[in-house]
């Protein structure tokens, strides 16, 4: 009897206590952790992307994000955010405390994207504590909730829509399912914006424009909302999937659950407990139980190029691990063939080590060089399927940014593809002079003259010709037009490409996708890009800023571009042109415009002879100080090498010491100087001091396991960084070979291709590899789909250290496609590549 009851008394110890509890502790990496769940608290501050607030990670998927006091249900790009004042990690009682405040000051009616704060104005702290299997979210305000507030003041957690779209939800005894549209019915309520605050006396908006004409605009974001799903104490997310479970409780207060899509596409799904008036302390008390899986391992995730590799390159696999994974194995490389599959090598494998969350091994196959097919695999994890063949660049890797992405990306054109219409004749009401005094939206402004002869209002005549919608959006930025053209014709002033598969018609406004014109696509998409820059500086006198929507209603437009306005000019929804005083800007351009002139000579040689009339009057007339002697060095460098005008090489080498000690950001462009000139004393002297760029490139490609370095950033998420490094490095390497090795072209392009940090191993580059990423952020976003050719920024860094690329097409800084880099400096990389290992 005595060892039955021992047994009972043991097997009572077992469910009761167990002998490890699953408790939320604080990480060393400052957020709380318990087995594979991650509660972050402040952790990233990037409100506008959703990079921020509470945010909980289920076995290394973000479910949720934004855990903050909102004044709306549903956060959009205009809504008020707070000031973050203050962040404390209490190690002792093991939490995280943050303070922060409205409104933003800085952004009252100003700035990049001006931001309207109502009236109330107070100081809030967030207190996030790991107590059990529990973390505990309490917030105190400091002045309680004004009357008029009733309902409007509450703590949102945003629910990541792309994980749960179709899955089951439970709030106290009603349950639903996520939809996968917005549903009605909606309601209607009174907005902040009619308690507007006076926080900034200088901002300067044009509220017509920014609040619209009383029918829907994102700039009021609480106005008319998705009625909600449910009111309740509690409630459960995934309830039959333990490893996406989430449970949250309210002490204080009713949960309500929101549908954040029905007021903007972009919206997330919204859990929110509202503060009632004249409450400030104990305003918010939840209690959230994430579902912890014991014992839970990260798969490990092969990661290899979605393209495949040229058999003289270097070829490394990326094995990703947990970083509580002590088992190491070995991985093996099988060729695929008709008959089967073979064994080719296996082992051994380089212990990397930690980055960000993540273990690492590299395995080097760079030693097969046989043409065929083949797979990496660790374990039950597997590559793709890539193949090694001395053709692997020559067709469907670069060709699309040609074929597909530009064609599509231009502007005053009606874009055809066979039976399909990308978008139709558009914008050909450009456009009216901005309004003076005026900070508008994406960051243009203007000051108290217009800078040309026109005045606000009027039309700028010559506007309708060239240029590319900018991605995600359908604005016309004079970098983003000139740098793209200055790409593109280094690309074929370098590579000689004369590959031809559209049909481009400027007089008669048609592209024809996959209808060859006799005429090299690279140069007819140069001639695109300069068409809108000459023509705005003929027109204007002076360089534009750019062309945008006058409204916020029409910045957010998604769908066919030639429905953004209606084509007819003089009317309100006409564009608007902007004008900037920019000296940097202006010799930057006049740089690009005189590499643009080189190669438009003898195919379009009057734009040619524009061109370079431009450059060389903005390179006479622009101010230049220490902070723009780098672009006025770079415009002398391609004005030289376009005219031979002695005067513009003198320029440059009496600048020699002024160039070395800033080497690491001129270098990129001075090897074809210095090649040109021939000129041994500024030789020697550039040389010498590009042994530090070599430097500096070999310590980056160390920082991470996979050669390239590390990105911090958020906005300038993983892969610009590493674009714009691999683009500048490809002069580098091909004006001093000797000093630069290709590898880091390689490792770049592999990285773009899908040998990347995170379980997501497409390529950012759509439509190119074996998978890629078919769910980006451009002007077809609201369709969930792609544009071929069309490179997005790709997997972003969650902080402190969650690498993530998530199928979702509303996360733009995941997924937005850019102009006048990204897509361009991977197809320059690409060719680069491609000629290294043809002249082997």
């Amino acid at each position: 009897m005595k060892n039955i009851l021992t047994s009972i008394g043991l097997l009572a110890l077992i469910q009761f206590h167990p002998l490890q509890a699953q408790e939320f502790k604080l990480d060393p990496a400052g957020y709380l952790r318990n087995e594979g769940v991650d509660v972050m608290a402040f952790s990233d501050v990037y409100p506008e992307g959703k990079q921020t607030g509470v945010t909980i990670i289920m076995n290394n998927n973000r479910v949720a994000a934004s855990g903050d006091i909102r004044l709306e249900t549903s956060q959009g790009q205009w809504q008020p955010l707070p000031v973050l004042r203050s962040r404390q990690v209490n190690e002792a009682d093991n939490s995280i405390t943050v303070t922060l405040s409205y409104p933003d000051s800085s952004r009252h009616m100003t700035g990049f994207n001006p931001t309207l704060y109502p009236d109330f104005v107070f100081q809030y702290t967030i207190r996030v504590a790991g107590e059990g299997d529990n973390v505990i979210v309490t917030v105190d305000l400091d002045t309680p909730v004004p009357q008029k507030y009733e309902g409007k003041i509450g703590f949102n957690l945003e629910l990541y829509p792309g994980s749960l779209l179709g899955k089951p939800w439970i709030m106290d005894h009603k349950a639903g399912i996520f939809p996968a549209q917005a549903n009605g019915p909606t309601i209607s309520c009174e907005s902040n914006t009619q308690w507007l605050g006076n926080f900034n006396p200088e901002g300067k908006v044009d509220l017509k424009h920014l609040l619209g004409d009383g029918t829907y605009n994102p700039m009021i974001a609480d106005d008319i909302i998705a009625a909600p799903y449910a009111h309740g104490k509690k409630f459960t997310m995934n309830p039959a999937d333990p490893y996406n479970k989430v449970t949250v409780r309210s002490e204080i207060g009713d949960l309500i659950l929101y549908d954040g899509r029905m007021n903007h596409n972009n919206g997330w799904f919204v859990l929110r407990t509202e503060i009632p008036a004249g409450v400030s302390r104990n305003a918010i008390k939840w209690v959230i139980t994430p579902n912890v899986v014991k014992d839970w391992m990260y798969t490990p995730v092969v990661q290899t190029s979605q393209v495949g590799y040229h058999p003289d390159q270097p070829k490394m696999a990326v094995i990703e691990l947990d970083s509580r994974d002590k088992q190491i194995g070995e991985p093996a490389l099988y060729k695929i063939t008709d008959a089967g599959e073979e064994l080719i090598l296996d082992g051994p494998v380089q212990e990397w080590g930690k980055f960000l969350r993540y273990n690492y091994l590299r395995f080097d196959f760079s030693s097969i060089r046989e043409e065929g097919l083949y797979q990496v695999r660790y374990g039950e994890s597997v590559s793709p399927v890539f193949r090694i063949a001395e053709d692997v660049y020559e067709r469907g890797v670069w060709q699309p940014e040609l074929e597909y992405f530009l064609p599509i990306q231009m502007c005053h054109m009606r874009v055809n593809e066979k039976y399909r219409v990308w978008h139709d004749l558009c914008h050909m009401d450009d456009a009216r002079m901005a309004p003076v005094n005026l900070s508008h939206i994406d960051g243009y402004s203007s000051g108290a003259s217009t800078l040309t002869k026109y005045q606000p209002g009027d039309i700028v005549p010559g506007l309708t010709i060239g240029g590319w919608h900018d991605a995600g959006d359908y604005d016309l930025r004079v970098e983003s037009q000139a740098g793209e053209a200055y790409i593109l014709a280094l690309a074929y002033e370098h590579f000689g490409i004369d590959y031809d598969a559209t049909t481009i018609d400027h007089h008669k406004r048609v592209t024809e996708i996959h209808q060859p014109d006799g005429k090299p696509d690279l140069l007819q998409q140069v001639e695109n890009g300069a068409l809108t820059v000459v023509a705005g500086y003929r027109a204007l006198g002076r360089l534009y800023r750019g062309i945008i929507c006058n409204s916020v209603r029409q910045y957010v437009h998604l769908g066919d571009a030639s429905a953004h306005t209606d084509n007819v000019t003089g009317n309100e929804d006409d564009r608007w042109v902007f004008t900037e005083d920019n000296p940097y800007r202006e010799l930057t351009t006049a740089a690009q415009l005189s590499a643009i002139s080189r190669v438009l000579k003898n195919f379009n040689d009057t734009l040619s002879t524009q061109a370079l009339d431009a450059a060389k009057e903005l390179y006479r007339i622009t101010r230049t100080d220490e902070r723009t002697k780098g672009a006025k060095i770079h415009a002398a460098v391609e004005l030289y090498l376009t005219t031979g005008d002695n005067s513009y090489k003198e320029y440059v080498l009496a600048e020699q010491d002024y160039i070395v000690q800033h080497i690491d950001r001129l270098g990129w462009f001075i090897g074809r100087f210095d090649k040109a000139v021939n000129d041994k004393k500024f030789s020697q002297s550039i040389r010498k001091a590009l042994v530090t760029v070599r430097d500096q490139y070999e310590k980056m490609k160390l920082q991470t396991p996979y050669g390239v370095p590390e990105d911090r950033g958020n906005l300038s998420s993983g892969s610009w960084d590493v674009q714009t490094l691999g683009y500048y490095y490809c002069f580098l390497q091909d004006a001093y070979p000797d000093l630069f090795t290709p590898d880091y072209i390689f490792n770049a392009i592999n990285f773009i291709l899908g040998c990347h940090p995170g379980s997501n191993t497409v390529s950012f580059a759509s439509g190119i590899g074996a998978n890629s990423a078919t769910v980006a952020y451009g002007v077809n976003r609201a369709d969930g789909s792609y544009i071929p050719g069309g490179v997005t920024p790709g997997t972003v860094l969650i902080r402190p250290d969650l690498p993530e690329l998530v199928p979702y097409p509303f996360i733009w800084q995941e997924g937005e496609y850019c102009m006048g880099g990204e897509a361009s400096y991977f197809m320059y990389m690409v060719l680069a590549a491609r000629k290294i290992l043809n002249e082997k």
